[in-house]
């Protein structure tokens, strides 16, 4: 195989499996680490700013164009509102939950955004796609509703509003006509700028007092993984792949997440879980190699 087809596949798979984990790595730091959710979000915003805050002063004039007001709300639906509506809800769901639900419905939601922000009506092959991902996610719902633990469906509706609002970050980032990789660092200091007073007058004490290892661990999970490498992985891997096939490589989000939940969590691997994961796939993958680039 061509070099650099190989390369491309390894970083949009590194990835892949960066933001499969995340919901694990939220889940344990939750449940039973001492971390608050605060803390989550200043580990993954505070570094951010520090590491992306060049993109957009680089792009400061276009950012100024864009203006505060859109990018406030860019940061409420793609930054830290997103974050905190996402890892919030692994307060309740299992991170296998995390790791589908969200992933899964923002493709339906980016579609829906697509077609009423800008005006692009989905083929009706990739209306089946869609709806195939949506069974999906019914299926899991389904799966936290029988559930045993009290609450998953209030995580379960946290990620469904954090996977719809990623979905129309993406259509909003096309309409204002707002460059990635500039959004991405405007949207990490206006978070980081929100997070971190409201961090400070609260669990920021607790923070410092836990080990200096878990500190460190959740710094660079959550600032240096999530937030910069997984970022920098897939964009090299589009520009190696082309978007098409590299947003294929999504599909390997659910089945790290749920591997991942198995193994380190003990998260059962019930046949509902794997229903709606399989039913996730198949649509995902329909969505990009059989209706095309829309």
């Amino acid at each position: 195989m061509n070099p650099k087809i190989l390369a491309g596949l390894a970083f949009g798979m590194a990835a892949s499996i960066i933001w499969g984990g995340h919901a694990v790595v939220a889940r344990l730091a939750l449940a039973g680490q001492g971390f608050h959710l605060l803390d989550l979000a200043a580990c993954r915003f505070i570094p951010g700013a520090l590491l992306l805050g060049h993109l957009a002063w680089g792009a400061r004039a276009r950012l100024r164009e864009v203006g505060l007001a859109k990018l406030l709300v860019l940061t409420a639906v793609g930054g830290l509102g997103n974050f905190m509506v996402f890892v919030g809800a692994m307060i309740w769901a299992p991170a296998s939950h995390g790791g589908t639900v969200a992933p899964m419905t923002a493709p339906v939601a980016g579609a829906l955004a697509g077609w009423l922000l800008l005006a692009e009506k989905p083929t009706s092959g990739r209306l089946a796609a869609l709806g195939v991902m949506l069974a999906g996610v019914l299926c899991i719902g389904w799966d936290g509703l029988a559930s045993d633990s009290p609450g998953v469906w209030k995580g379960d509706v946290l990620l469904l509003l954090a996977g719809g609002s990623w979905g129309f970050f993406g259509a909003l980032l096309r309409r204002w006509q707002v460059p990635a990789f500039p959004a991405a660092g405007a949207i990490a200091v206006v978070s980081a700028v929100l997070v971190t007073p409201l961090w400070l007058a609260g669990p920021a004490v607790e923070f410092v007092a836990l080990p200096w290892a878990s500190q460190l661990w959740m710094i660079f999970a959550q600032g240096v993984m999530l937030g910069v490498l997984a970022m920098l992985l897939f964009t090299r891997s589009v520009e190696l792949l082309g978007p098409t096939r590299a947003s294929t490589l999504s599909v390997v989000v659910p089945i790290t997440a749920l591997l991942l939940a198995a193994m380190v969590l003990g998260e059962a691997l019930t046949p509902l879980k794997l229903l709606g994961a399989g039913l996730a796939l198949a649509g995902m993958l329909g969505a990009v190699t059989l209706t095309g680039r829309r």
